[in-house]
Formats: C-alpha cells, structure tokens, sequence
C-alpha cells in the first residue's frame, strides 16, 4: 500500500488571519483542496490520509471534500498541537505494515506536481527514504546574534528541504516513537530519520513547489495560479 499523509492541522497564525491558511481559497477552491487534488492524481498513491485540527474534521468532510469530487478514499483524522505530533497521530491512524511506503506532505503546498509526488515514491522503494528538494541559488551568510555576519556558506552542497517526503511505514513510524520516547523534535521528518542513523535520498522538485505561509505567499500563489490556468500547468 501507498499512502498519501497531508499534514494540515496548523493554526496559520502568520497569514494573520481569521481562518485558516488551508482553508483560504486560492481560484475555484481552498489550498488544501489542490493539494488533494494533486495526490488524487497521482495514480501510485492508494489511500489519502487528510490531517486536520479535531474541531475541523466535521468541516473538512462536509465543506473540504464534497466539490472536490475525488476519485480516492480520504480519511480525515485528528492532528495534534505541533506538526510532529499531527504526523504521529497520521502514522499510528494508518495502521500500514513495515515496507509500505508513506507520503508526508505539507497541505499547504498545493503546487505539487502528481510527477514529483510520483518520483518521491519511486526513490523511497529504492532508498527507503527519499524527499523532494531544490539547491540553495542564493549566498548564504552566517551571522551572530547580534545581526552581523561572521562568515559565508559554501552553497555547492546546500539544498533547500520540501515536501513531499516518502519513507518506508515501519522507518518512519519508528522514528517517531523514537522521538516521542526521548522527547526529540525535529523541523521535518526526514530530520526524525536521520537521527535514527538511517540515510535520505533527496531528488529534485521545483521552485514553484512554494508552501503558502505569509500573506506575500498568497499573492504569489493567486499570481502562479492564474499564469498555469492561462498557460497550462508549469
């Protein structure tokens, strides 16, 4: 089995906004509705998993859901406090065996292609693990507390973390417990693995691939949606 986890139970706190970001329509339907869309079309993935805060289940599943006409079961299922918790309590729903492959990505990057969703899994049969990324273009400086640089990066071998990440069910539940028993956090959970001493493969994804977190993220969204809608999609 192949399974779709879309982590969104965040609060949104930095649109500033009264609803949630995932929820904020961007064209014809909410973020999170084409995140789900591109999972629905991809056509590895068996079962989609939709992660969302408990008071919002009832609304995801009669609101979210129904206009978006999917072709694949969804479950929704309660997140928790933190994304790391969220993930956990996704995993442990799943109930998978060892080698089936998960994939975790952020609902609000709705820009996802099904192809890179695709080579996420293809690369975690291979590697056991295996995330999307984009290599750093920028200079990257380092500096003190104080705001002044102390040096630069050397950004030959420096990339950028996206999602979606795919593992190995049994790896990255592991994983997690692990955490929850040594009350280790981590960013992402490529992170979580690694702690564990496992490797991680990462393959290209695209730099329109943007997780909306801002208001300025809207705008670009709004923006990048309309060109694909005039242009195809990029």
């Amino acid at each position: 089995m192949i399974f779709g986890l879309i982590v969104a139970a965040g609060k949104g706190e930095r649109m500033k906004q009264t609803q949630r970001k995932q929820y904020i329509r961007v064209g014809n339907c909410s973020i999170v509705g084409h995140t789900l869309a591109a999972f629905d079309a991809c056509d590895l993935i068996d079962t989609i998993y939709l992660i969302v805060p408990e008071e919002d289940l009832g609304y995801c599943r009669n609101q979210i859901l129904p206009p978006l006409m999917l072709q694949k079961t969804v479950i929704c299922t309660p997140g928790g406090g933190e994304r790391q918790i969220s993930v956990y309590n996704g995993l442990k729903s799943m109930g998978g065996k060892p080698d089936d492959i998960v994939v975790i990505h952020d609902g609000v990057r709705p820009f996802v292609r099904p192809s890179h969703i695709a080579a996420s899994i293809e690369g975690a049969k291979k590697w056991g693990a295996c995330l999307l990324g984009i290599p750093v273009s920028d200079t990257l400086k380092r500096v003190d507390p104080s705001g002044f640089i102390t040096g630069t990066v050397e950004r030959a071998a420096v990339w950028v973390a996206q999602t979606p990440q795919a593992f190995r069910y049994g790896s990255i539940l592991k994983a997690h417990e692990e955490a929850e028993i040594k009350g280790l956090t981590a960013t992402d959970d490529a992170s979580l693995l690694e702690l564990t001493g496992k490797s991680v493969r990462m393959v290209s994804g695209s730099r329109l691939n943007i997780k909306i977190t801002t208001r300025e993220d809207l705008i670009f969204a709004t923006a990048l949606l309309s060109c694909q809608s005039s242009a195809g999609r990029l």
